[in-house]
């Protein structure tokens, strides 16, 4: 019982927690934003909006299976995704074994497989189907962690260089056009073979080269928003740096950040996929669309043809991208004030 509740410890205290902790402090950004009365108009129209609620609902889809494969099930023989024991009736094959086929490809000897694969097996034998949602863990982990450096990097920053103005705004802008001087996939890769392969040091590295494009964006909007009357009245009433900053500046660039954390998170799922592809993102051994599609390049050459590895990535993919982007067209339209 001790060793069970060692090993439960021990994995809260990894990547996992962190992601939980990042989506924590995404939530309660949301809740604080929620008592704004542009956000309670911005839900109304939000909830007019069909296209939306749909990417809505489809993103939600894919957090749901991620957290399945984050959460651990501790047992005698080791800790175990939900998700595993959900797909542990899945036999694991010799190889190649085409979608619903019944026998192994190029088996001249049309030897049996062991069950029925609905997208088929990879060369080691591998439901196509679970690795393809085991991979979305990938996603949220990577989006999740990338998103709790960057975002409040971000938002901190654009607001200091927006409301101090000055040499504040001086030191920010020298720093974010340097990075943004420097082509990314080269600053990816770059960090990237100097902190190893991995997850965490994957987010490390989107992490500081994503928070320039937020960084710009709130800083425009928070000076705009300086030279509103409301700001005026509260450095009148002799309110501190902290309380406007904290009170009135932040809930009213809080949408901003909204849409750019969606729109950034499909920015960085694609990002990690072509880091894999290139070899310097996830690990080996780590279920990933990048990972998968890199693996389905060499298959396409093959005969007769193994198509169903790549096409499962490239659609979960797909998928997931476009709902955040119509996920994102949507919030900007809720939040716009000319709409009625």
């Amino acid at each position: 019982m001790t060793e069970t509740i060692a090993r439960l410890y021990q994995h809260w205290i990894t990547q996992d927690l962190q992601v939980i902790a990042g989506f924590a402090i995404v939530f309660w950004l949301l809740r604080a934003g929620a008592r704004n009365e542009r956000w309670q108009r911005a839900w109304v129209r939000m909830k007019r909006d069909r296209a939306g609620f749909i990417a809505l609902g489809v993103v939600l889809l894919y957090l749901f299976v991620g957290a399945l494969e984050i959460l651990q099930i501790p047992g005698k023989q080791g800790s175990r995704s939900i998700l595993d024991v959900f797909f542990a009736g899945i036999p694991k094959e010799k190889s190649y074994s085409a979608p619903l086929a019944a026998t192994l490809l190029n088996s001249a000897r049309h030897e049996p497989i062991i069950g029925r694969h609905w997208l088929g097996t990879d060369v080691l034998g591998k439901d196509v189907l679970v690795q393809m949602l085991k991979a979305c863990r990938t996603a949220l982990v990577i989006g999740g962690l990338t998103s709790a450096i960057y975002v409040p990097l971000g938002a901190l920053l654009g607001v200091l260089a927006g409301y101090f103005r000055r040499w504040v705004d001086d030191v920010i802008q020298y720093i974010y056009s340097t990075l943004a001087s420097i082509p990314e996939i080269l600053l990816l890769v770059a960090i990237l073979m100097v902190l190893g392969k991995g997850l965490g040091t994957m987010s490390i590295a989107l992490g500081i080269t994503g928070w320039v494009g937020l960084c710009r964006l709130i800083r425009g909007e928070t000076m705009r928003q300086s030279e509103r009357p409301y700001i005026a009245a509260a450095r009148a009433i002799g309110q501190t740096h902290w309380k406007i900053v904290t009170r009135h500046l932040l809930p009213n660039v809080m949408h901003l950040v909204l849409i750019s954390a969606v729109l950034g998170f499909s920015n960085i799922v694609l990002a990690e996929a072509i880091l894999s592809y290139l070899g310097v993102g996830a690990p080996v051994g780590t279920a990933s669309w990048g990972i998968m599609i890199d693996a389905g390049r060499t298959e396409l050459g093959r005969d007769p043809l193994v198509w169903w590895n790549i096409t499962a990535a490239t659609t979960a993919l797909f998928g997931l991208v476009l709902a955040l982007n119509i996920l994102g067209d949507a919030l900007r339209r809720a939040f716009d004030p000319k709409r009625t």
